[in-house]
């Protein structure tokens, strides 16, 4: 499913909008559609790169295509659960018509999809899953997969060093407000509980790459260097920071180092050395199903889901795709090939001898 091209399975597209303004402005187009309709999209923060640089303009892309007599409202929380309300509340007044929501805290969100189901305006889920309430469709990938492929990858590196029982993994976990960060964490120990011995975790708040930093270095000074063998980090930002704090350490040869999002820099490190993996997430196919799916609402058609997916509450129809482990020797044939990134773009000077070692030059 992440492989690149494909969008998954489903649904009737034709028409939806989107209109306005927002955190971040508005897009518009023309053509055949429900004039004056309006989708608003949401995305949580913008310190992870993929928000800004994939999601919101693939999303927009989609929706003109299918739908050239829209407008898109789109909005950016900066991580702030307040600001995000806010926003919200502003795209229910100014007549949004379909609402696309990366919640920044998806378990506090319930009243403001509430808000949308008493002016009957469909709520789709994007990314995270919203707790607490039904609503339309939940968008997003296979979380707990993902968690596994990263734990299982974090493994079976370690046993390629021999190190799996001759010191302790580092697990720093993605931020306590997002629901898929608790399926990631699940994940993970699914593929490492009996196997290795987790000497410390840590829950990091906005998945942000400051705190997983000094969260590593926190963990250097009390288990001691020698003795960190493994380091999974739940998203590539925070591997950043890990590694920048294992540098700083002093280590010769860094532990393995997992990763999720397929971020330039994090492929870089891979090629470098300094990051075993990532998880590549087919942003595109998510965010065009996305884009289809609040394209049929607008028009009042409700496509069929492929499975369900529990809240809580109630049953919500899902599409969920699958990720794809990338380490350096499938980076050509997976982000390069999907065009997610450009070898140009991935083989700075810097990583020139290892991109000529994977094939990518």
């Amino acid at each position: 499913m992440r492989r690149g091209q494909l969008v998954m399975a489903t649904a009737a597209a034709v028409l939806l909008l989107i209109a306005g303004c927002g955190s971040g402005g508005t897009t518009g187009s023309q053509g055949p559609g429900k004039a004056g309709a309006k989708i608003a999209l949401f995305l949580p923060e913008s310190k992870t790169t993929r928000y800004e640089a994939f999601d919101r303009p693939l999303f927009e892309a989609k929706v003109a295509q299918l739908c050239q007599d829209c407008s898109v409202l789109y909005y950016n929380a900066d991580q702030d659960p307040a600001k995000q309300q806010g926003q919200v509340e502003s795209a229910l007044t100014q007549g949004a018509t379909v609402l696309v929501l990366d919640a920044v805290d998806a378990q506090a969100v319930a009243p403001l999809v509430h808000q949308a189901a008493q002016k009957k305006i469909p709520v789709i889920a994007y990314d995270r899953l919203i707790s607490g309430i039904g609503y339309d469709y939940y968008v997003s990938f296979d979380n707990v997969k993902v968690g596994q492929v990263q734990g299982q990858a974090l493994l079976d590196e370690m046993t390629r060093r021999g190190t799996v029982d001759k010191g302790q993994v580092v697990m720093i976990n993605g931020a306590p407000t997002d629901p898929s960060a608790a399926d990631y964490k699940k994940g993970a120990h699914l593929a490492l509980d009996g196997k290795v011995r987790v000497g410390r975790e840590f829950d990091t708040p906005d998945w942000s790459p400051d705190k997983a930093q000094q969260e590593m270095e926190q963990s250097v000074t009390s288990l001691g260097r020698d003795s960190i063998t493994g380091v999974y980090s739940a998203n590539d930002g925070m591997a950043d920071g890990a590694v920048a704090a294992l540098k700083r350490a002093g280590y010769a040869t860094l532990p393995p180092v997992t990763g999720q999002d397929a971020e330039l820099t994090a492929v870089q490190r891979i090629l470098g050395g300094d990051q075993t993996m990532t998880v590549y997430l087919n942003i595109r196919s998510q965010a065009e199903q996305a884009a289809q799916l609040a394209v049929a609402l607008g028009k009042g058609e409700h496509p069929q889901a492929p499975t369900k997916v529990d809240n809580g509450t109630a049953p919500i129809p899902a599409f969920l795709l699958d990720p794809i482990v990338v380490t350096s020797a499938n980076i050509k044939d997976t982000i390069v090939k999907d065009g997610f990134y450009t070898a140009d773009q991935i083989c700075t000077p810097d990583v020139a001898q290892a991109c000529a070692k994977a094939g990518l030059r």
